[in-house]
């Protein structure tokens, strides 16, 4: 069986690349820090075998709570060489669904700062499954808990070889979803899965060694040195993407001179109104890529008047369970789809990458044990979205209901992920977003898909987005569209920008029923992205209002 860690690609950089900027971490307050290939990949390797000396071994689960920056790296690549297995979760999605998240990995270790093992001890997480603590902190640190310095000395002091296999099947990370539809739920990622996505995501987006990416979400941050790219990582707060520091992206990008960015559809919001506003100019980066939500065309077009001709935004569409599917670039949106959206269609997100099979099925909230070839539906049906390929992931940990719910055998070819989303393929096989199945609204007259109809409302130029969400009624839900208006809209032109909506639905065949309209001030979003509207606290919300 051939061996495969996605570590090794990295390390096989470090020998070809070796003085080459591997990480570097930005801030306007103080001189950026630089690592080589050559030095991350030592100090990884040294790690691992500090881990494995104090007890740590193949198959552990670690959970890795580490701010983005030189441990953050160094301590991620230490894991996938050791054969440990990486827990990953946002701290963002708040303490209870962390407890939740920790309690279900059943981790052996848990490595972070002194703020996080704080929470830790107070609040008992993993406390029974949890055999070795390890702080990043350079001071000691009282009790049970090792220092990171240490285990860098004793791996340092190791002469032996750190000769570790891992094969393709080999379980390499447990990646949590945000939660922002459903409790968060640990995606079980294979050495085999991280290798396909690598290599879906360069071939895609045509990424060359040599280049530099500025990623501002931590796990695409890792990607760059596996693809031979320089990894920037600027000061911000990775879990307010929509409220970045608009100087330290603009202080990276102006040292660094990055080809690449990954940015959430709320910091690309955010970063764009600013540069156009101030006439920024980015000419460096060549593709910039947004994921996590759909990005509006408005966004599109802002953003890219920042960048140099023939530079593109693309927005590949994927989840934690399977990432890249499909990807879409700015200028077959601008100048073809983003129409098409405003007229009820969906959001085009694109034909599926390399290697990925994406079909369509009937709507159902049942498990599926099986594939069968007659679930496939035809072109511009709308039905739910179901993928299969070597990046797309075939579990959760610890989750055996959720497995049956969302994943469909394949016989000897894997298995088919239920993406949780409506969509529908067209004529020429691009792929169109309707949204999530369990926020289709059911009533009377029919079912209401999200996208379509708030695409229709999205229009109105002083509207910065719109919910539809449904209310519990006599029969069936009642169809509320909860809209947030632009910055600078005062409550005196509510009534008649609700008029004008109406009139707007009015024009549309499947919008006509929706004739409650409700104000909202700040959507709740997601706590990964900043960008995913959480839809079921918005029809709390309304239904409190219809009261």
């Amino acid at each position: 069986m051939t061996e495969i860690n996605i570590a090794a690609r990295f390390s096989r950089n470090a020998e070809t690349y070796p003085t080459q900027a591997a990480l570097i971490c930005t801030d306007v307050s103080r001189p950026a820090r630089q690592y080589s290939y050559r030095y991350l990949d030592d100090t990884s390797t040294a790690i691992a075998k500090g881990l494995r000396k104090a007890g740590l071994n193949k198959g552990d689960r670690v959970v890795l709570m580490v701010l983005p920056g030189l441990d953050f790296f160094a301590l991620a690549f230490a894991l996938f060489k050791l054969g440990a297995v990486l827990v990953g979760i946002d701290p963002g999605m708040g303490l209870r669904n962390l407890g939740r998240c920790l309690a279900e990995a059943q981790p052996a270790a848990f490595i972070g700062n002194r703020k996080a093992h704080l929470a830790r001890r107070l609040l008992r997480w993993s406390s029974l499954s949890l055999r070795l603590h390890i702080t990043t902190e350079t001071i000691p640190f009282q009790g049970d808990i090792l220092n990171l310095a240490r285990l860098l000395e004793w791996g340092i002091a190791t002469r032996a070889t750190l000769a570790i296999a891992t094969h393709a099947d080999d379980m390499a990370a447990i990646l949590f979803t945000s939660g922002s539809t459903g409790a968060p739920k640990g995606v079980v990622y294979s050495h085999g899965n991280f290798t396909a996505q690598v290599a879906a995501l360069q071939q895609t987006f045509d990424i060359q060694p040599g280049e530099i990416d500025l990623a501002t979400f931590p796990l695409f941050a890792l990607y760059a040195p596996v693809m031979g790219m320089t990894s920037v990582i600027p000061a911000m707060d990775f879990t307010r993407p929509g409220s970045v520091d608009l100087r330290q992206i603009h202080h990276a990008i102006s040292m660094c001179k990055p080809t690449s960015m990954f940015g959430s559809p709320a910091l690309l919001n955010r970063v764009g109104k600013w540069g156009v506003a101030n006439n920024i100019i980015l000419p460096s980066l060549r593709r910039v890529l947004s994921a996590g939500a759909p990005v509006a065309p408005a966004v599109l077009e802002r953003f890219v008047k920042l960048l140099a001709p023939g530079a593109q935004v693309h927005t590949p569409y994927g989840a934690t369970e399977a990432l890249p599917v499909s990807s879409i670039g700015s200028n077959e949106v601008l100048n073809e789809t983003g129409k098409l959206t405003a007229q009820g269609r969906g959001i085009c997100v694109g034909q599926g990458v390399d290697g990925i099979e994406i079909r369509i099925i009937p709507i159902t909230d049942e498990p599926i044990a099986e594939w069968r070839d007659e679930l496939a539906q035809p072109p511009n049906e709308i039905g739910e979205i179901v993928v299969r390929g070597p990046q797309v992931t075939c579990s959760y940990y610890n989750r055996e209901e959720s497995t049956r719910l969302t994943k469909i055998a394949a016989g000897n070819h894997g298995c088919y992920h239920r993406m949780g989303d409506l969509g529908y393929l067209d004529e020429r096989g691009r792929l169109w977003f309707c949204g999530r199945k369990s926020q289709r609204v059911d009533t009377v007259q029919g079912t209401l898909y999200t996208i379509p109809c708030e695409g229709v409302f999205n229009t109105h130029p002083r509207v910065s987005r719109t919910a539809l969400v449904g209310v519990p009624a006599d029969r069936g839900c009642l169809p509320v569209l909860c809209v947030e208006p632009e910055a600078g809209v005062r409550k005196s032109e509510y009534p008649a920008i609700r008029s004008e909506l109406l009139n707007l639905g009015g024009k549309h065949e499947h919008t006509t029923a929706i004739k409650h309209i409700l104000f909202h001030k700040d959507f709740p979003v997601d706590v990964r992205h900043n960008a995913k509207i959480n839809r079921e606290r918005l029809a709390l919300w309304a239904q409190r209002k219809l009261r």
